[in-house]
């Protein structure tokens, strides 16, 4: 289950998303195989990666996952993905953030929400496949400031929630 730099794992997966080979945007494939299809249950298809591992992790882990998905959407930004592309990959991410902090239904929503890998394929269907055509670099600073601003959110809700927890044993 060694992730050999990537490049092996990936290319052997039958997952046409990995086939993105766009100049610059390797690394964010390599990242998306990493959190969400690195390691197989064994016997079945079923795939996953250091997401769900790390979102164990109350808060801490919300926020790695966010912050990460957050730089790939930034990276696929700055490489010229269409205001669209920029709007969907916002709404995967959101939605495994926000999900992903409800405890118990969050964990097992990250095995099978797999936010990265979703946003590879719109990257995908933008570069391969012609759709969703446009640039994306004026959507650059609005990207940041809404992902500015739902990380605060994310935060504040995450710390709400330590709270009431905490409440229960006080």
């Amino acid at each position: 289950m060694a992730l050999n730099n990537g490049e092996d794992s990936m290319e052997n997966t039958t997952d046409p998303v990995y086939a993105v080979k766009t100049p610059g945007l390797v690394w964010v494939k390599r990242i998306s195989y990493l959190l969400d299809e690195q390691f197989r249950i064994p016997g079945t298809r079923f795939r996953f990666g250091f997401d769900p591992i790390i979102n164990l992790f109350p808060i801490l882990g919300d926020m790695t996952g966010f912050f990460v998905s957050a730089g790939l959407v930034l990276t696929m930004v700055n490489k010229g993905a269409s205001r669209k592309v920029v709007i969907l990959m916002c709404i995967n991410i959101v939605l495994d953030a926000a999900i992903g902090t409800i405890p118990l239904i969050g964990q097992v929503f990250d095995f099978f929400f797999k936010a990265n890998t979703r946003n590879l394929k719109l990257m995908r269907e933008h570069y391969l496949e012609g759709k969703h055509q446009g640039s994306g670099k004026g959507t650059l600073i609005m990207a940041i400031v809404i992902l500015l601003v739902i990380m605060a959110l994310l935060a504040i809700a995450l710390w709400n929630i330590a709270e009431w927890i905490v409440g229960w044993f006080a």
